[in-house]
């Protein structure tokens, strides 16, 4: 990397060594600052969902190395400056001196961290990552031997998640019913339903665009893979009619066989409106819907608890079929998206959760957490519904809200799968040789955030989706069967985007609308 980089950057023609000497020591600090960013984000974000120091303080070693990159810089700037009248013989101790300066604030970091480890000592707390490690430390040990994991293990991850996947439809038909009947307005319902088809809009246009972005800035380290004798053929789009027809069951039970979450939504909101308009007539429905609610919730929590060994038996088999596969031509591609999907939800999440939910984005992150892990291991947003919805309402979120917000989000948010999008379109192009222009680029983010909502419920829609971006900028279809491979490995990060957004959306716009109701008292 650093000698593609050295023949862009350091050009020895019309330089004296001294010269080169410092646009080599430059560009190394330059990216030794980006990459160890980039670590710091990622292992801060896991040591605080984790709790542990251990990932937490080398997350901040790799922030002491960006700093010790930063006073590296100036010390070479500083170093070249030709001698002085106040310094005769030259600056060269400027190096010395800034080796000091970085000496001293390890130092410092180091005392900060002890302190931080002794207290964790004395007062220990339970690591919350220990069926996800497992896992994937079960899985390296099977490397060899994929079978094992996939033969004995995988069938129990199977199980599990058939269990959640059971009891996704009563939650979501019961929630959203009980939440419509206990909102007691239609115009309250189309208010939060407008709030939060906003932000899953803004958020995916932002999720596309992060992706393109990082994309761009790192194509030049994406492997140019074959692109002959390819072979992909793409499942059909709906059109924007079919899409609104789809919407509306052709009756009440297959939507339900099916696991149509859209069209379960639809009915859910009939009925509720329903039982609202009826008013007292409707009391022994209500109540029958309220039962129902509280029985799926407890069929849910008993679920739930068997969530460890759901983890483990879901991770452990996918690190043994694809540990070893990920590590050739497409690690690049891989790093870069999850390098976005991490960017994605530390920043826009973070800002949203803080300024429009009232929440600390640390809060929020640990609060999520066994959503989080269960979304990595499973890959399925609707499958970490139960779980989600019993994240979001420790966290705060209004039932009623998030009941409402929750399914739809798990059926139209899209955020990890924009990212997805925006990376490898732009991998697929470097693939093809095509450099994509800016018009190309903004009409990919439209594209993909128009997309998000019209596949909707449709099965394979991140494939799909994939397949209309790179339609609308001129590129082969075909391209998809160069990630299509490792599609899994992609979808663990996506869906856990997804689900973090929805309930970073859930938090926020519970939190509008107390501050709405509170306005409509102050008013009164």
């Amino acid at each position: 990397m650093i000698s593609l980089l050295a023949k862009i950057f350091c050009k020895p023609e019309g330089r004296t060594p001294t010269q080169l000497r410092t646009a080599y020591g430059i560009l190394c600090g330059a990216v030794g600052i980006a990459l160890n960013l980039l670590l710091f984000a990622g292992k801060l974000l896991a040591g605080t969902l984790s709790g542990s120091i251990a990932i937490t303080a080398d997350a901040f070693n790799n922030l002491s190395d960006a700093g010790s990159s930063i006073i590296t810089l100036l010390g070479f700037k500083i170093a070249a400056k030709t001698p002085d009248p106040g310094h005769p013989f030259g600056h060269g101790r400027a190096e010395y001196l800034s080796g000091l300066a970085v000496s001293m604030l390890i130092l410092l970091m180091g005392v900060e961290l002890g302190k931080e480890s002794i207290g964790k000592i004395l007062h220990p707390e339970p690591v919350a990552f220990s069926a996800l490690v497992l896992g994937i430390l079960a899985g390296a040990a099977l490397m060899k031997t994929p079978e094992i994991a996939v033969e004995y293990i995988k069938p129990f991850g199977t199980l599990f998640l058939n269990l959640v996947k059971f009891i996704v439809v009563p939650i979501v038909l019961f929630s959203i019913m009980s939440g419509v009947i206990s909102m007691q307005d239609m115009r309250k319902v189309g208010s939060i339903g407008v709030k939060t088809v906003c932000y899953y809009m803004c958020t995916t246009a932002m999720a596309v665009l992060i992706g393109l972005v990082i994309a761009n800035l790192c194509k030049g380290f994406f492997h140019q893979l074959a692109t002959s004798g390819l072979e992909y053929e793409a499942a059909k789009a709906p059109s924007f009619i079919e899409t609104i027809v789809n919407i509306f069951p052709n009756n009440a039970l297959e939507p339900m066989v099916n696991a149509n979450m859209l069209q379960v939504i639809v009915i859910a909101l009939f009925f509720g409106f329903g039982a609202i308009a009826v008013g007292e007539k409707g009391r022994a429905f209500t109540e029958f819907v309220e039962s129902a609610s509280a029985i799926s919730m407890y069929v849910m929590d008993a679920i739930i608890k068997l969530s460890p060994i759901g983890v483990f038996c879901l991770i452990t088999p996918v690190v043994a079929e694809n540990g070893p596969s990920v590590l050739g031509d497409l690690a690049t591609v891989l790093l870069v998206a999850y390098a976005a999907y991490i960017l994605h939800m530390v920043v826009v999440y973070s800002l949203t959760v803080k300024a429009m939910g009232g929440l600390s984005p640390i809060q929020f992150f640990k609060g999520m957490l066994p959503a989080i892990l269960f979304a990595f291991s499973s890959a399925s947003s609707v499958g970490t519904l139960p779980l989600n919805l019993e994240c979001v309402q420790k966290l705060g979120a209004k039932k009623d809200v998030a009941s409402f917000v929750l399914p739809l989000g798990a059926t139209i948010n899209m955020d990890g799968t924009a990212i997805y999008q925006g990376v490898c379109v732009i991998f697929i192009a470097t693939c093809f040789g095509v450099d994509l222009t800016m018009g190309q680029q903004l009409t990919i983010i439209l594209t993909a955030t128009l997309a998000s909502i019209g596949t909707a419920g449709v099965p394979g829609a991140g494939m799909i989706m994939l397949a209309m971006v790179l339609q609308s900028v001129g590129l082969p279809v075909e391209g998809i069967a160069l990630v299509a491979g490792i599609d899994r490995i992609f979808d663990m990060g996506r869906t856990t985007v997804n689900i973090t957004g929805d309930a970073a959306c859930t938090l926020c716009v519970s939190k509008m609308e107390e501050k709405r109701q509170a306005q409509k008292k102050t008013e009164a």
